[in-house]
Formats: C-alpha cells, sequence, structure tokens
C-alpha cells in the first residue's frame, strides 16, 4: 500500500499478479493483475485490470471508474452493463457476474468492507 496523500498515472501504474481461481474461467486464458492503494476497515481502493478473455465473480460493493478497455458485464438476473473508457460503475455486493472483457480493462475501484 501506498502512503497517503499520493497521486499517480494510473495508466502507467505496475500492478501485481491477482491469478483467477481456474473456475472462475469461463472462456480464453485471462490474466488479473492489480494494486491496492489504500485499505482500512471501512474501504479497500486500487487499480485492478483484467485481459481479454472471459471469467466469473462474486462482486463487493463496489464504485469504479473504467480508465481504458472495454468489457460485457453480465449479471445472473439478466441485468447487462456494457462499460469502456470514462465509464464509471456501481456493483452491488453478492451479484453473481460474469465478464466478458474485450480489450484489456483497466478500472480505478473502491469497495466497501463490512
Amino acid at each position: 500500500m501506498v502512503a497517503l496523500p499520493y497521486a499517480a498515472a494510473v495508466a502507467e501504474l505496475e500492478l501485481e499478479p491477482w491469478p483467477l481461481d481456474p473456475e472462475q474461467v469461463v472462456e480464453g486464458a485471462p490474466e488479473v493483475r492489480g494494486i491496492v492503494l489504500h485499505a482500512d476497515d471501512a474501504v479497500e481502493r486500487g487499480v485492478w485490470e483484467h485481459t481479454p478473455g472471459v471469467s466469473t465473480d462474486v462482486e463487493a460493493d463496489e464504485l469504479f471508474a473504467v480508465i481504458s478497455g472495454r468489457a460485457t458485464i453480465e449479471f445472473e438476473d439478466g441485468a447487462v452493463l456494457e462499460i469502456g473508457p470514462a465509464d464509471v460503475g456501481l456493483l452491488p455486493a453478492g451479484a453473481r457476474t460474469t465478464w466478458r472483457v474485450h480489450e484489456t480493462l483497466r478500472k480505478v475501484f473502491q469497495v466497501r468492507r463490512g
């Protein structure tokens, strides 16, 4: 984690591997990387990247902003989000999703804990 206050060029941040569980991979060979910039008892903030491919997830209560790339997020209830650069999104805790990443997606996120 970094010390606060903090500023960086998001597109240039070096991210660490955050391997997917093989059971999450639906199609292709997607890789996930990220970095936690700040975390405390209430929130976690960072940068996340997913290369092209399809994977599943169970979401946390998250606010995110897309920096680059494109993806389709399909929800188990049938809802679909198309996201790309400069989009902001909200994901409800517990939502079961399928991420279809068309172009390497990089986003800044904040997850509420608890």
